[in-house]
């Protein structure tokens, strides 16, 4: 059984950084896909960052994060997901997910939709108040 271990939240004041990471207990393949999601009380997940391990940094990004994070492969069961100018609206539970192997056109980048993904952490709470 796979699991993933998200380290790294805490509270910051607007405008600060955190720096999450994503332990997985075994490798994380060529070909799988990492996801970061975040769930604000009363609102729906949603996933905000992926990157596409083996691919070079082939990364994509939710708007409302473009810009301010960054995902990164870390080495062979690590990714972290650096997290710049945290606004009062990035306060969330924030998740790493994983789906094995899969396979991508030259430039497609991973699915940030919730179903896609099949294996989760429990996540870490970020929160950002002034």
């Amino acid at each position: 059984q796979v699991q993933l271990v998200e380290s790294g939240g805490g509270s910051v004041q607007p405008g600060g950084s955190l720096r999450l990471s994503c332990v997985s207990s075994v490798y994380m393949d060529n070909r799988d896909c990492v996801a970061w999601f975040r769930q604000a009380p009363g609102k729906e997940r949603e996933g905000i960052a992926t990157i596409y391990i083996g691919s070079h940094g082939r990364t994509a990004y939710d708007n409302s994060v473009q810009g301010r994070f960054s995902l990164s492969e870390v080495n062979a069961n690590t990714v972290s997901l650096q997290m710049n100018n945290l606004k009062p609206e990035d306060t969330a539970m924030y998740y790493c997910a994983v789906k094995k192997s899969v396979w991508l056109m030259y430039g497609v980048p991973c699915s940030l939709g919730r179903s896609d993904y099949t294996l989760w952490g429990q996540g870490t709470q970020v929160t950002v108040s002034s």
